[in-house]
């Protein structure tokens, strides 16, 4: 029963896409990825600089979302306010709210795109107007985010996941009630956001903003981990755990690049169908029963003359024994990357004897992406046709309920 909880993470790895509306119609979801779009504005009004905005809130682990008008905060000196036209839903969101990883009530999202309303003194790079996209929030100045490594800031944890400002302030509130949001310094599940040049860059207006809000978080970790991270070549192989927004992602972008060997792993065939369609060259379709041996060596079988594996393995779903045969799987010298996130407190094993030649595992965050280089990168190969993700996108218009409410037990 080795990957007995493999297809419960995979399930969750569908991205969502919202559309949020003018009168709360909701649009997004992606095959494996959620779009919600068109959220509505005609209900914000302003005092003071506050606006009123409509927002789902998370109240507790395993509860549904809340509707809620609630007032958000004028925009500091280098603040940008952004009204959401549509917003991805990611399997982060679901789990930091049903894992308790965030402070409660809180409000999610962080794969928003809209249109910038008003900007603080301090900001340069976008006007209102201007149509734009929201990913991470990094801190700009730490060591790492000044030599083009801003997913791995020194203060991601905080910055991304805190709920809150280093001076203990939040953006939102219910009447009187503080409630917890800068998530991705964005909280996109709502009428509007507050970001900054950071994590905010300007596209094209005439660009599809909904089909755009999943690049921001899922789409560009899957892509990344192949183009930036690995940095396949061509001619390289690599198998892929999990056929979900990121485990697509990575299946499309390592045809891109090249690569010649590309398996992809789920439990479910509709999803290595679509894998087949988007680029992968093998499938294997593993059972809850199989176990890290076995699955190592059946990709391995794959590779051709000696079966000495593979060049990278990416695991995209969270599963310990998942991320065991990844390892496994790889040829000497090759690279295993960890994207699926486990509960607090999962371990994995592996035999130190076979880390002796040169096999590497590292944990990858956002796929190594400076967004506001690499999502316009990706959105080049989409107008090509090389790098068909919107494939994966189902559409919701506006806040719908029922949406959320599926959205308290999985997506």
């Amino acid at each position: 029963m080795a990957f007995r909880s493999l297809s419960s993470q995979l399930l969750r790895r569908v991205s969502t896409v919202r559309r949020l509306p003018s009168v709360l119609s909701t649009s997004a979801v992606t095959y494996p990825s959620i779009a919600i779009r068109s959220f509505t504005t005609s209900l914000a009004t302003r005092n003071g600089g506050a606006i009123k905005v409509q927002a789902a809130v998370a109240r507790a682990p395993g509860q549904p979302f809340t509707f809620d008008e609630l007032t958000l905060r004028a925009p500091k000196d280098d603040e940008i306010l952004v009204k959401i036209h549509a917003t991805g839903v990611c399997h982060t969101d679901i789990a930091v709210k049903d894992r308790n990883l965030c402070a409660f009530p809180m409000v999610l999202g962080h794969e928003g795109v809209g249109v910038v309303e008003k900007i603080g003194s301090r900001v340069t790079t976008v006007k209102p107007g201007d149509h734009v996209m929201m990913s991470y929030a990094s801190c700009g100045g730490c060591p790492h985010c000044n030599t083009g490594k801003p997913a791995y800031c020194y203060d991601h944890g905080f910055l991304n996941f805190a709920g809150k400002h280093k001076d203990g302030s939040v953006d939102h509130h219910h009447q009187s009630t503080p409630i917890q949001g800068t998530f991705f310094r964005q909280s996109s599940f709502a009428t509007y956001s507050l970001c900054t040049e950071n994590n905010c860059f300007p596209v094209a207006k005439d660009l599809p903003l909904a089909t755009l809000a999943p690049l921001n978080c899922g789409i560009q970790t899957g892509a990344g981990a192949v183009m930036n991270t690995f940095k396949c070549g061509a001619g390289t192989s690599i198998a892929v755990f999990g056929c979900g927004a990121v485990g697509m992602s990575a299946i499309m972008a390592a045809k891109v690049v090249g690569c010649t060997t590309v398996v992809a792993l789920d439990l479910t065939e509709s999803r290595l169908a679509l894998a087949k369609e988007l680029g992968a060259t093998h499938t294997i379709r593993v059972d809850k029963a199989d176990t890290p041996a076995k699955t190592a060596a059946d990709i391995k079988a794959l590779t051709g003359a000696g079966a000495v594996g593979v060049d990278y393995a990416l695991e995209t779903s969270g599963n310990r024994f998942a991320l065991r045969a990844a390892f496994d799987s790889l040829k000497p010298l090759g690279q295993c990357g960890l994207i699926g996130g486990a509960a607090p407190g999962v371990e994995v094993s592996l035999e130190m004897l076979s880390m002796l030649n040169g096999k590497q595992m590292r944990g990858i965050i956002q796929g190594d992406s400076v967004s506001k280089v690499f999502v316009p990168q990706l959105i080049a190969l989409w107008q090509a046709g090389r790098f068909p993700y919107d494939k994966l996108i189902t559409f919701y218009d506006g806040m719908c309920a029922h949406l959320f409410a599926a959205l308290g037990c999985c997506i």
